[in-house]
């Protein structure tokens, strides 16, 4: 708290703003309970998002209600709907997990607040530098409308136990997979672990990897695409049940590994593994990987919609997410394992140690082991890519 006071009195009036700013929105915010719409499929998730709502509630008398999305359209549908019927104020959602299409959609669509961001005294310690995708969302600038929660790289997991050797490909992981019949497959998409895997296969698939940061329209996405199905039909009969069904979720797919139906599962934080494995819900024998040319990496924010209720609230909960104390607690293995979007050299000492005595893990890659970061393709990629798959293999 102390360092959110500094930087009231200090770095706001560097930017513009009058040290009261935030002070108002902080007086403004007391009594309010912000509706936090999240994904609510990890129990560790959960718990972290309750202890985030008993922290504001003790220090600014600010309440937290975690509405539980089984995925993020729910709630940016919802939004929609309301502005459509007249509700310009008053919105049921205060605050929302958010990035990629959903993101382009309600900046395309006028449906966020904002923008915001420098107005968070704590926005100053995150490390925009060194992590442009804390400014920059699937390619589109969040200009200030959404404010960076994490940072997220994909990985796969493996039971050692089972396979000691782990695929550096894709093209290795479909001659491992024709040769060990129903022990690898991949969520369904829309869930957003599965999609992410299809765009590992966009990625062999498109000769030019630059091309996938621009738009692109249905016509060139069916030329460009062609071997993404064709990968995608050579592994499939040879996928867990023969690929006539798939795992709803990322989560569903770490179950699948647990009872020991498949070898693999993936996810989109490089401690998952180490977490699940403390936690019990995985076997101490996983391990994390990641194919050779590297895996896709990104920042997942939260943003404030256009219409929300509780405004001061939700700035409120978003600053208290930037907090050192609340990305240490995040970053934790035993609490989350989520990567902290902070500049640790912006930090005070006191601060720094609270990162700096983490431990990564049992399952968990160093940094120096985690391979290239790929951006991710622009929206329109992924909206072609989720309907193409429904079209060839949704059950």
């Amino acid at each position: 708290m102390r360092l959110v006071l500094v930087l009231m009195a200090v770095l706001l009036p560097l930017h513009g703003a009058t040290a009261e700013t935030f002070a108002d929105v902080l007086a403004r915010a007391r009594g309010q309970t912000v509706y936090f719409n999240a994904w609510g499929g990890s129990p560790q998730i959960n718990d972290y998002i309750a202890w985030v709502g008993r922290e504001t509630k003790a220090r600014f008398d600010v309440g937290l209600v975690q509405v539980k999305l089984g995925d993020t359209a729910e709630a940016v549908a919802r939004v929609l709907a309301e502005k459509e019927a007249g509700r310009t104020e008053g919105g049921t959602v205060d605050l929302l997990w958010i990035n990629g299409e959903n993101f382009r959609a309600m900046k395309e669509k006028g449906l966020l607040f904002g923008p915001f961001t420098d107005m968070l005294p704590n926005f100053r310690l995150v490390d925009t530098g060194g992590k442009p995708t804390t400014l920059v969302d699937f390619t589109i600038p969040t200009d200030g409308y959404e404010s960076p929660w994490g940072m997220a790289k994909f990985v796969l997991f493996y039971d050692s136990a089972r396979v000691p050797d782990p695929p550096a490909s894709l093209d290795e992981l479909a001659a491992w997979t024709l040769t060990h019949p129903g022990r690898f497959t991949y969520p369904a998409p829309p869930d957003f672990i599965g999609s992410t895997f299809l765009k590992h296969v966009l990625y062999e698939a498109v000769p030019d990897p630059a091309r996938l940061q621009q738009p692109v329209d249905a016509d060139a996405f069916a030329a460009l695409a062609t071997p993404v199905w064709r990968w995608l039909d050579r592994v499939q009969p040879h996928l867990w049940r023969g690929g006539v069904t798939y795992p709803a979720s990322g989560q569903a797919l770490h179950r699948l590994l647990d009872d020991g139906e498949v070898d693999f599962s993936m996810a989109f934080n490089p401690a998952e593994a180490s977490s699940l494995i403390l936690a019990g819900r995985l076997p101490e024998s996983v391990r994390s990987f990641v194919f050779r040319a590297g895996t896709i990496a990104n920042t997942h924010f939260v943003a404030i919609p256009f219409n929300a209720a509780h405004k001061e609230g939700a700035m409120v909960v978003a600053n208290f997410l930037l907090e050192p104390e609340a990305q240490a607690r995040k970053q934790d293995v035993r609490v989350w394992g989520d990567p902290t979007v902070l500049d640790l050299a912006a930090l005070s000492p006191a601060d720094r140690v609270r990162f700096e005595g983490l431990a990564l893990g049992p399952a968990t890659l160093p940094p120096d082991r985690l391979g290239p970061a790929l951006p991710e393709p622009h929206p329109s990629w992924m909206e072609l890519l989720e309907r193409g798959w429904a079209e060839r293999y949704a059950r």
